[in-house]
């Protein structure tokens, strides 16, 4: 697995990916306004980075640094989730950012729905940290805060 920085086509295709039901949440156009983020160069996160499988776009992480340590978010190409690629997908990530950052913890969040990600994250060592309601995609939802140290 191969990470690079992410380029506007590279978050224009992603921008695009379709998760079946209940992943769909997690479609970024699904939020007008992650969506705009993450399409606009000026906007987009600078620690973005495509993730590459050979020559296949498999998904993506955004590592934002804290105060704490990295805050990680990502995404995975829809026809590459729940099939067991998940920890592997996750540990070249977190080793990746290992490598860049040096930071002292990572954390995420998830939907509180999402059982099949909390597992694949209690697997590469994250715990639970706390629940939280979380404004996004038109409403407000439960998410869970988890960390690694």
């Amino acid at each position: 697995m191969k990470l690079q920085p992410i380029t506007q086509e590279e978050a224009e295709m992603i921008a695009q990916w379709s998760y079946p039901e209940p992943y769909s949440f997690y479609d970024i156009t699904a939020d007008a306004e992650d969506y705009e983020e993450f399409i606009s160069e000026e906007d987009r996160n600078p620690h973005t980075y495509s993730v590459y499988q050979e020559d296949e776009l498999i998904g993506f992480f955004t590592f934002t640094p804290t105060g704490e340590g990295i805050d990680v978010g990502l995404g995975m190409h829809p026809e590459w989730t729940g099939k067991g690629r998940g920890r592997e997908f996750i540990e070249r990530g977190l080793q990746f950012a290992e490598k860049e950052y040096a930071p002292s913890m990572f954390t995420l969040s998830v939907a509180q729905f999402n059982e099949r990600a909390i597992k694949v994250y209690e697997k590469v060592g994250f715990v639970y940290v706390e629940e939280f309601m979380q404004p996004t995609n038109g409403s407000i939802f439960p998410f869970i805060r988890m960390k690694k140290s």
